[in-house]
């Protein structure tokens, strides 16, 4: 095995999903990563995205393929509640927020509900957590109810009920971070009787 096939092994063992723009700051080129696909070596996991074979991931894998290709975007709404345990919804695709003004995505393997935020709202509220051995940026859960009952005509009232209920049941966060962060959401005065209903319960 030559060490550009080693290094790229190595990068893939390191980083878990193994972006091709990464391997090339590495000196690793395409066709070397071909030779490990065809030896079996590597799989391709995604457009530009590969890993070992057989490895150990978790159920939220396919957050981390979006974030290895996406790593400006934020995993946000549905695919955020899913995350924190925060609903009983299994969404088919991934919801990601970006800045207004971003390049969206192109080519991906997994389809995504792209939602666009702009100004200091975009940052408040983010996460980063590591799945499998990937940085995914993910809303926190009191920025993510907020974003529902922001976004309720998408997701639905219901899902941003539920979410609520959730989140003051599990006690997922505090009620002050879910008060400023529905400030922030400019969303306050709608959050509020739904709150009271939740705390009351």
């Amino acid at each position: 095995m030559t060490s550009h096939h080693q290094l790229a092994l190595d990068l893939a063992r390191e980083h878990g999903i193994l972006r091709a723009a990464v391997a090339r700051e590495h000196g690793v080129d395409s066709k070397t990563l071909t030779r490990l696909i065809r030896s079996g070596d590597l799989v391709r996991v995604g457009r530009g995205l590969y890993e070992l074979p057989g490895a150990d991931v978790s159920e939220h894998h396919t957050l981390a393929e979006i974030a290895s290709r996406v790593p400006h975007g934020v995993i946000c709404l549905l695919s955020a509640l899913a995350f924190h345990d925060l609903t009983t919804q299994l969404p088919a695709d991934v919801w990601l927020t970006l800045r207004r003004g971003a390049a969206p995505p192109t080519s991906l393997d997994v389809s995504v509900q792209l939602v666009r935020i702009t100004g200091e709202s975009f940052d408040h509220g983010v996460e980063t957590h590591e799945v499998d051995r990937v940085a995914v940026k993910i809303t926190s859960p009191a920025r993510t109810v907020a974003d529902c009952f922001r976004f309720r005509r998408r997701v639905g009232l219901d899902v941003a009920m539920e979410a609520l209920r959730a989140y003051v049941e599990r006690r997922a966060g505090s009620i002050d971070e879910l008060w400023e962060a529905a400030e922030r959401a400019r969303v306050s005065t709608v959050l509020r009787p739904y709150l009271d209903m939740a705390a009351s319960s």
